[in-house]
């Protein structure tokens, strides 16, 4: 069974922001997701962000003091509002976005207090969508520098990334995630010959010196290359409210049995139901309980 909580630490580094849906909003952002969901899975974590000096801002620091994610590495920006992107579902709940530009997270500063949360943590985890903004861009970089295991979580949003960024931070790390329809768009931009999932991802391996990476399939699960070997989970089967934060969830749950209990199959496992739950439920962060997971692996029959 899954490790108990113990002393491992990550930090997430990027956005936080509010989803805004039809009726309703929710807070959000992809290293915020990451980090809540390994908050609630006993992993030490802290986010690396920043906020407007707005209601929304105060509303993301009264969300979090319950979670047991300390703010004290949440910068606030008094001249940039809090983050915000418009989701628009299709009729498969499908997610896509439009992000408001310019917001505080676009200005995340290299600060003492993340210096010392980076060089303490395990893992550092970042996505390129922080790195629109050439302030928030170097403040990733001089992180990056300091992290021991850095994990690049790739998140593409058109029109805020382009070929050299994406080479430039697969370059620095040591871990990359995509999904199926992001590890074809880099593969082809880096033009590589093939076709077939795997042989990308020893394409991308070689081409960018990492020995770790994922990819997600949706609801066909997800493919793990680690050490030189190949993992596989077909995906479970849930009935999709949205999508939103599912990837997010994913990966917080492969990292959380990654290090504490280096079991890669174990871990892939453990992600792609934790993805498909959170899929299964409206927003990006429900509440989901281990034990609610480990029934969802393991289910009784009568």
């Amino acid at each position: 069974m899954i490790n108990q909580p113990n002393t491992k630490s990550i930090v997430s580094f990027g956005e936080i922001l509010f989803d805004i849906f039809p009726t309703h909003k929710k807070i959000g952002g992809a290293p915020l997701n990451v980090a809540l969901r390994l908050a609630s899975l006993g992993i030490n974590t802290q986010i690396i962000s920043c906020i407007g000096a707005d209601s929304n801002g105060q509303e993301v620091i009264d969300y979090l003091m319950p979670t047991g994610i300390s703010t004290k590495t949440i910068q606030i920006n008094g001249a940039h509002p809090t983050g915000e992107v418009l989701v628009h579902l299709n009729e498969k709940g499908s997610a896509t976005y439009t992000i408001n530009y310019p917001a505080a997270w676009d200005k995340i500063k290299y600060t003492q207090e993340g210096e010392t949360a980076v060089i303490g943590a395990d893992v550092l985890v970042f996505g390129s969508l922080a790195c629109r903004d050439a302030i928030a861009h170097q403040s990733l970089l001089n992180y990056i520098a300091l992290s021991k295991f850095k994990v690049f979580d790739v998140n593409l949003r058109a029109p805020f990334y382009n070929k050299e960024l994406l080479l430039e931070l697969m370059l620095e790390a040591d871990c990359i995630k995509f999904n199926d329809d992001e590890l074809y768009e880099i593969a082809n931009f880096l033009n590589s010959p093939y076709h077939s999932l795997e042989q990308n991802i020893h394409f991308i391996a070689e081409k960018t010196n990492t020995n770790n990476i994922c990819v997600t399939k949706g609801s066909h699960g997800a493919v793990l290359f680690t050490n030189n070997q190949l993992y596989y989970n077909s995906g479970y089967q849930v009935t999709v409210a949205d999508t939103v934060g599912a990837g997010d969830s994913f990966l917080a749950g492969l990292l959380s049995v990654l290090i504490t209990e280096n079991n890669p199959q174990t871990a892939l496992n453990f992600a792609c139901a934790l993805g498909a739950l959170v899929a299964s439920q409206e927003g990006a962060n429900p509440k989901i309980t281990r034990k609610e997971i480990d029934d969802f692996m393991h289910p009784t029959t009568s």
